[in-house]
């Protein structure tokens, strides 16, 4: 058998044993007092002395106490949302006040809670039971609550809710237009008009010019330069400043100000911070394209400019902002002028030949030509002989389009 020793310290052990029991008796108080002041339980409390006011007395003692949570297993969430709003399935709280608020019933009609949970579409931190934490007011947690009272802090010019439509477009980012997400629908009708893909990959095609912005939704916060934006300093706000005046935030860029009005800026941004990856099973979004594909006449159209007398400014990028009208090649964007005339319209504004300015460039073209289209002294030669035929055919359409002398 073992034999035992007295300690060496006798008059020391039992203060010391007693001093740490009346630390880990004082803890226990503690935590069992602070347990009691989660803002769940008196939001618990009202509901049910509304439910009590409304449907009576054995209605309310029916209401659940205590933390409430959804687990959504496809997901890989749980929500704790109806800790407090436990008036989400409830009739007859339409018009009551958070969270005692019923949910529209429309949403839950094709997203049911049991299935999706909360958090998926509103944002937050679900695990949460307290007001601020739950809400994502909090350091370090980069999913804030997408509710009204953000809306109205950004000043959203349209729909101020519109800012959960982000968390739609997650999964609904394939659809041309998704019924209810207006502003959405407005962001990806003008990705399309002002021709976004001819700098930028998005969902897995287009041009390479700019960044690509397949999942640009996921950067970081922290990852944005900040010092020339004034107000807020978040990843919309920086993106809504980026739309309306590029050159504002990035100097050196060469994406041209679109002039987008601030419901429009928004809408972009709202678009481009939903653009991130999702883990989402296909039997939640029974029907909804899973890619994003060309439609046969934008294949078509595509066909015939890469394969026409044109093509050499289609594969290029010269084509990005410069329309070649004589040879049916349209620019996406529009934002310099049609180079079917250039040979003639480059003498008039700068003063030199075009063998001249593609030599030594000035203004936005010498940013471009050094940074974005880079062109061997070979490639500018076969690019100036080309504006030459270009040119040619230019005057050889509007002499076919001019009436004779005689008829006028």
């Amino acid at each position: 058998m073992e034999q035992r020793t007295n300690s060496p310290y006798p008059r020391t052990d039992r203060p010391i044993l007693a001093a740490i029991g009346v630390v880990l008796v004082a803890s226990t108080l503690f935590f069992a007092w602070s347990d009691r002041q989660h803002d769940y339980k008196y939001y618990q409390y009202e509901f049910r002395r509304l439910v009590a006011e409304q449907f009576g007395a054995e209605k309310a003692a029916g209401v659940r106490e205590g933390i409430q949570q959804i687990w959504v297993p496809g997901l890989g969430r749980a929500d704790r949302c109806i800790t407090c709003h436990q008036g989400v399935t409830w009739k007859g709280f339409e018009a009551a006040e958070e969270p005692f608020r019923t949910h529209p019933a429309a949403p839950l009609a094709s997203h049911p809670i049991e299935r999706f949970g909360c958090s998926v579409c509103h944002g937050g931190q679900g695990w949460a039971i307290d007001t601020a934490d739950a809400h994502g007011e909090i350091a370090h947690w980069e999913e804030p609550l997408l509710a009204r009272y953000l809306g109205e802090e950004y000043s959203l010019a349209g729909d101020k809710n519109a800012l959960m439509q982000m968390n739609c477009n997650v999964c609904h980012r394939y659809e041309r237009e998704t019924k209810g997400a207006d502003a959405i629908n407005l962001a990806k009708r003008l990705v399309e008009e002002k021709g976004c893909r001819a700098c930028h990959v998005i969902n897995g095609r287009g041009g390479t010019i700019g960044p690509d912005l397949t999942n640009v939704g996921e950067k970081a916060p922290e990852q944005y330069e900040y010092g020339r934006l004034s107000g807020q300093r978040t990843a919309f706000a920086w993106h809504v400043a980026h739309f309306k005046d590029p050159r504002a935030l990035v100097a050196d860029t060469v994406m041209p100000n679109f002039n987008f009005t601030t419901e429009q800026a928004q809408a972009l941004a709202m678009l481009v911070l939903s653009w991130r990856r999702a883990a989402l099973p296909a039997a939640y979004v029974p029907g909804a394209p899973r890619t994003d594909p060309q439609t046969p006449e934008q294949v078509e159209a595509e066909r015939r400019m890469r394969e026409g007398p044109g093509g050499w400014f289609v594969q290029t990028g010269c084509f990005v902002c410069h329309s070649l009208s004589v040879y049916g090649v349209e620019s996406p964007a529009k934002i310099g002028p049609d180079l079917s005339n250039a040979v003639e319209d480059v003498q008039k504004r700068f003063g030199v030949t075009i063998d001249d300015f593609l030599r030594n460039p000035t203004g936005t073209m010498s940013v471009v030509l050094s940074r974005q289209i880079v062109l061997t002294p070979e490639q500018k030669a076969t690019a100036i002989e080309k504006l030459r035929e270009a040119f040619a055919e230019y005057q050889r359409q509007q002499a076919q389009s001019s009436p004779p002398d005689g008829a006028r």
